[in-house]
Formats: C-alpha cells, structure tokens, sequence
C-alpha cells in the first residue's frame, strides 16, 4: 500500500507541467486561471477539515503567524504566475526540471544567511546548477522564447524556495490545515488581482478548459502533495523528498507520451544532472541535520 501511495504521489506531481500545458495549448484558459481556481479550491477543501475540528481556529491566528503567511502566499502567486507562463514557452521537462530547483535555491538562501554547509550539499548544487547551464544554453540556440521561458522557470523555483522558508516559519506554531488554507486563500486573492490588472479572464471557459482546471488540481493539489503527506507519517522525509525528485524524469516521460515532445539529447543530460544535483544536496541537507525553519521542503508547490 505504500508502494502505491508513493507511485499516485508521483504520477500525481508529475503530471502538473502535462496537464498545464495542454490545457493551455487546447483551450481558451489563461496561466492565471489556472493558478488562481487550483488555490482557490484547495482552501476549500482545506478549511473544511481545519474547521470541523477547531471552529474557531481561525480567529486564534496571531500576527506573527499571518505575516508569513502573507510572506508565503505572495511568493507562491508569483511562483505559479513564472512558472505556468514558462509552459507556455519552453519544453515540459526543461520547465519541471528547473521549477524543481527550489530545494538547491533553499540551500543557495542559508548560504546568504550565514549556514555552513556540508561538502556534499555544495558538490551537489555544482551539479544542479551545471544542468541548468547545459539546458538554457541549448535553449539558447533554438528560440529567444524558450531561454525566457526557461528564466521563467528558474525563478518560479527561486520563489517557491522561499514559499517553503516562509511557510517554515509560519508552521512552527500553525497547524497543516490552518496554514494551507490561509496560504491558498491569499494565494488566490492575489492571482486574482494580477489577472485584474493583466487583463487575463478567470471564468467563461469551454468545459474543456474547467476539465483541465479540475484535473490539475485534483491530481497535483489533492492526491499528489495528500499522497506526500500521509507517507510523512510512514517514510522518513529524506526518503520522501528523494521519491518528489522522481517529478523530474516523470512530467518528461508524461510529456514525451501524451504532448509527443521531444528534447535535443543536451538537454536531457540536463535534466540528469539536475535530477542527480538535487538528490546530493537533500541527502547532505539531512545528514547535516538543518534547523526547523531551514529544512527542504517535504511536499513541492506544482
């Protein structure tokens, strides 16, 4: 049964960057749209539970625990507004790969902040970042979108690297269900406010389009990141945060099968390398055991 919860855990992450993409590509919804109903459902479903056992939880939220929250929702908007547009312009893979750095972005931030790592870790951001050049750079050469797109991306990882430190900080005395939905709810405030000002629409879609919305949410939102959380109670979290990295060679494949996409050979040793970079650092992340508000973030954010 475990096995089984990891492989949905998986097939459900992965499949984000597919399905994103080709709802975009086959139907009339925005980037936007996308994050902005996927957030906004799952506060819903969030709050529902959080509620049932403690009604007032929400009125014993203190500022502290609001500001980084706030702090968190706004990176995880932008986040999702670089990274969905980046579909848009770049490969799957190259955009799952890079969106992915966000555990080799955390480590990057405790370097900045005065964290001694461990040899391994930085061994392990070299390689990462060595995929990154290797893929932008044969972006590079095929179309000035795909190396924006491919920008896109690694900011989008960047952003969700500090969602996870802000997110940290918050949890430290909120609880999963009080912290998710107040995170999604503002989350979903703020894309709304950018599709506002961006001119992007967040209804009158085709039913092809709210299938896709649906089908983004329901599998990466709720059964991809639930999957991850309940095999927190049973795995260790290195074991788990080892099993995530598999989004990377898994929205390829994905990608490869049902959008008939295909990548120079350069960028999939990219790819390989991101994947291998990403996994040295989360070992030796863990091995060097890190403070609460600086551990890698168990569950991804796509």
């Amino acid at each position: 049964m475990t096995l089984l919860i990891a492989a949905l855990g998986v097939l459900g992450v992965a499949s984000s960057g597919p399905l994103i993409a080709g709802t975009l590509g086959a139907t009339s919804v925005t980037a936007l749209a996308i994050a902005f109903w996927r957030n906004a459902i799952g506060a819903v479903v969030m709050a529902a539970p959080a509620v049932i056992r403690e009604p007032k939880v929400f009125g014993k939220i203190t500022r502290r625990e609001f500001g980084w929250s706030a702090v968190a929702a706004v990176a995880l908007a932008f986040h999702f507004a670089c990274f969905i547009t980046a579909l848009q312009l770049t490969s799957v893979a190259a955009a799952t790969a890079l969106v992915c750095l966000q555990s080799g972005w955390i480590a990057v931030f405790q370097l900045f902040r005065g964290t001694r790592h461990r040899w391994p870790v930085l061994v392990g951001l070299g390689i990462a970042f060595g995929g990154v050049v290797a893929i932008t750079g044969f972006d590079m050469g095929s179309s000035p979108d795909a190396l924006l797109g491919d920008l896109l991306a690694l900011a989008g990882g960047a952003l969700a690297g500090l969602y996870t430190i802000a997110g940290g900080k918050a949890r430290q005395s909120m609880g999963t269900g009080t912290y998710t939905t107040l995170c999604y709810g503002m989350c979903a405030a703020i894309v709304a406010v950018l599709a506002l000002f961006s001119g992007q629409p967040l209804i009158g879609f085709d039913a092809g389009g709210w299938l896709g919305i649906i089908a983004i949410t329901v599998c990466a939102q709720l059964v991809g990141h639930t999957a991850f959380n309940h095999l927190l109670a049973t795995m260790s979290p290195l074991l788990v945060s080892m099993i995530i990295l598999l989004e990377i060679p898994g929205a390829a494949i994905l990608a490869a099968v049902f959008l008939s996409e295909t990548l120079p050979a350069g960028t999939y040793a990219g790819l390989a390398l991101i994947l291998v970079g990403l996994a040295v650092v989360v070992a030796g992340q863990r091995r060097g055991r890190p403070e609460p508000d600086q551990r890698l973030a168990e569950l991804g954010t796509d």
